[in-house]
């Protein structure tokens, strides 16, 4: 399976999962509380992060 197949199945997946009820409740409590907020920050980012480096090492670099 390519990457960009895999990306396009992984973005699916997110936005069928973000609008489930439950996790929109989830994230309204979150966005509430300002410390959860700032560990959620914090946690996505890492995880951004975290996918770069490893679809980089998956992808491989390429110079131009």
């Amino acid at each position: 399976m390519s990457a960009i197949r895999i990306a396009v199945t992984v973005v699916s997946t997110a936005i069928a999962v973000s609008r489930h009820p439950a996790v929109r409740a989830g994230i309204n409590a979150v966005a509430a509380n300002p410390k959860a907020r700032e560990t959620a920050i914090s946690v996505t980012r890492s995880a951004a992060y975290n996918a770069g480096v490893i679809a980089r090492h998956i992808v491989g670099r390429r110079s131009s």
